[in-house]
């Protein structure tokens, strides 16, 4: 019996036992329930004779109990347990005669089964304890990229460590498969950090370390021959989503390094080089969200729907994991923000000026003062008029011009502008330059390398270069340098 559950606990002793006496041997606790199935029984007669025992043993106190009923003996003994752990009964039921040798057998068997149960009561608990930890941690990563930062506060209180006011994010790609051992070797190494398992893709890590001092380089050795590693600026709290697909996109600027990680190279942001129109302009796209009300309790409000469109622009059909919500959920949400704003999601055109405008709310941006034309809501400006701005024009050159230097080959420019018009469709784009599916997503992944930013993986800097590309339409032939005018299919 020591031998049965040295190898694999309660389950071997439990069939030994079956084995040595011919008896149906199970545990099972005070109401008569099977608390270990492989030898449950089946019969209603062994059951009931199962359950009387249980009752005479909990009712008279007894140290065990013998029952002859209908051919069938039954004896229950109980097993030790520890405070605050119930144990469960052994029970043994055999046809008349028992052996002899049945009772003493039991009672033997019950200090080698209350050690083995007890180890795996406990070992269920810490598994429980570990899941309910880490589904609490996802949920504060969750609450965090949504941008509801105080209940986030509230929830990690709870657990170790605070979240810091400023955060550096870092997200860290390698096999799945390891994904639990990184975890552990980054809890011993990253002193204060929060490291979660990506919600959204089975092969990401995410770490949240504090962002007031210097940047962490001290990784596992594992880790850094395994593993990419981006890594965001110091952002607060409450940028937690900026700051993550910072470190997503030097993720991927990080799988072209031989040092298999890379911190993010900051750029002009769009929303800031067009300034306080671009306020009034997204406060007017956005408005009838803003202004929606639910018709039913069931039905998500302007908030979820902002959040579901905030979501879906930045991770796709993987907003479902996002967002914890099903996948009809999240169509039935997308055909409401379409109907209300009047645009087509499916269009990239559409989503970029989408994405625009969230991002320009979030900024918090102020709109022009109330004697502008823009601010006195008589004229209030289109996207294009944004676009044609000089500052735009310059943000849009720079977008470009990793790609447009003079020893980047012209194929990759023209593989990524051919893919941005025919709205980041790999096939038709294949078919319009005339080559292979396979040879567009080597050009977009050189793309990605020259850029420092993702392209063909949500979140992705997809709309941002569109607009770059829609600005540089938009501007006249002699505001356009020599090198950026040859672009394909520039109007």
């Amino acid at each position: 019996m020591q031998r049965a559950a040295r190898k694999g606990g309660t389950g071997p002793v439990l069939r030994w036992l079956a084995g040595r006496t011919g008896a149906t041997v199970f545990l099972m606790n005070s109401a008569g329930t099977p608390a270990h199935p492989p030898r449950a029984p089946r019969g209603d007669a062994e059951r009931g004779l199962a359950l009387r025992g249980a009752r005479e043993l909990a009712e008279r106190r007894l140290g065990s109990v013998a029952i002859d009923q209908d051919g069938l003996t039954c004896i229950v003994l109980p097993l030790d347990g520890s405070r605050g752990a119930a144990a469960p009964l052994l029970a043994a039921v055999v046809p008349r005669p028992a052996p002899p040798e049945l009772p003493l057998l039991l009672a033997d068997a019950t200090s080698v089964l209350s050690v083995s149960w007890l180890a795996e009561h406990t070992r269920r608990k810490q598994r429980r304890l570990r899941i309910a930890e880490a589904g609490t941690r996802e949920a504060v990563l969750h609450l965090l990229l949504n941008g509801h930062t105080s209940a986030a506060r509230q929830i990690a209180g709870a657990l170790r460590p605070a979240l810091p006011a400023m955060v550096r994010v870092y997200v860290i790609e390698g096999p799945p498969r390891v994904r639990a051992q990184l975890v552990e070797e980054l809890t011993d190494v990253a002193e204060g950090a929060w490291i979660v398992p990506c919600p959204v893709y089975a092969d990401h890590l995410f770490m949240l370390a504090p962002g007031d001092g210097a940047p962490a380089r001290a990784w596992p050795p594992g880790l850094a021959a395994a593993c990419w590693i981006g890594e965001s600026s110091a952002v607060p709290l409450r940028e937690t989503a900026t700051g993550y697909a910072q470190a997503f996109h030097a993720l991927a600027a990080a799988r072209g390094s031989s040092e298999r990680q890379a911190s993010f190279a900051a750029g002009p942001d769009l929303a800031l080089a067009i300034g306080p129109a671009a306020a009034a302009w997204a406060e007017a796209l956005l408005s009838p969200i803003r202004t929606h009300r639910a018709r039913r309790a069931q039905d998500p409000d302007s908030a979820e729907l902002l959040a579901t469109a905030a979501s879906w622009l930045s991770f796709c059909s993987r907003a479902t994991a996002h967002l914890n919500i099903h996948r009809n959920t999240l169509s039935a949400r997308l055909t409401c923000i379409q109907e209300l704003l009047g645009l087509d999601l499916h269009r990239l055109a559409d989503q970029a000026a989408l994405a625009l405008a969230l991002r320009t709310s979030a900024a918090e941006l102020r709109p022009p003062p109330e004697g502008d034309a823009a601010g006195a809501g008589e004229t209030l400006p289109t996207l294009d008029e944004l676009l044609l701005l000089p500052r735009v024009g310059a943000w849009a050159q720079q977008q470009f011009r990793p790609v447009t230097a003079p020893d980047v080959p012209a194929c990759v420019a023209e593989t990524l502008t051919t893919w941005l018009r025919l709205d980041a469709r790999i096939g038709p784009t294949a078919t319009a330059l005339s080559i292979s599916a396979s040879a567009v997503r080597k050009r977009l992944t050189r793309s990605e390398a020259l850029l420092e930013r993702s392209l063909l993986r949500p979140p992705s800097v997809i709309h941002d270069q569109w607009l770059a590309l829609r600005a540089l339409d938009l501007a006249e032939p002699t505001e356009v340098p020599r090198h950026f005018a040859g672009l394909p299919g520039r109007a």
